[in-house]
């Protein structure tokens, strides 16, 4: 009869110094910040936190997970970025009555630039969605543009 409480009584307790041990180490804490910033979409800040996290504990799964999952949508976000700044200098071009074969030829090689850097790009199951469909519509932008110019 007392062996029927005994290992569930032992049990419990194991759970709550895990779980006391997870909420004050400075380690986890961190990772836990990090989690948080990752979730709202600071990826730098994110990454940075975990980085200091993994740095005090390596075996810290977590700070591990967060470090990987931001520097993933860190080359999301610049993919992003450069697609937008490249879009912006092509509809410059584009307002000229007369584009030069110059221009048409820094048209197509920002266009493979975009195309050959996207495939670079491996989305997991944790990046963030909204991230990705971005950067697959810049990228088919980008295809459709290329298509163009080279014809």
């Amino acid at each position: 009869m007392k062996s029927k409480y005994f290992f569930p009584i032992v049990a419990l307790g194991f759970v709550l110094v895990m779980g006391i041990y997870f909420l004050i180490n400075p380690s986890y804490e961190k990772s836990i910040e990090a989690k948080y910033y990752y979730e709202v979409g600071e990826y730098d800040e994110a990454y940075r936190l975990a980085n200091e996290a993994f740095s005090m504990d390596v075996y810290n799964r977590m700070a591990s997970t967060i470090m990987a999952q931001s520097k993933t949508s860190l080359k999301y976000v610049a993919y992003i970025k450069q697609a937008k700044e490249y879009l912006k200098e092509i509809n410059e071009i584009a307002k000229n009555d007369n584009i030069s074969d110059a221009q048409r030829a820094k048209i197509k090689i920002m266009s493979e630039i975009m195309v050959d850097s996207y495939v670079k790009l491996a989305p997991s199951v944790i990046t963030d969605s909204v991230l990705v469909k971005e950067a697959q519509k810049y990228h088919d932008d980008f295809e459709t543009l290329l298509e163009k110019v080279t014809e």
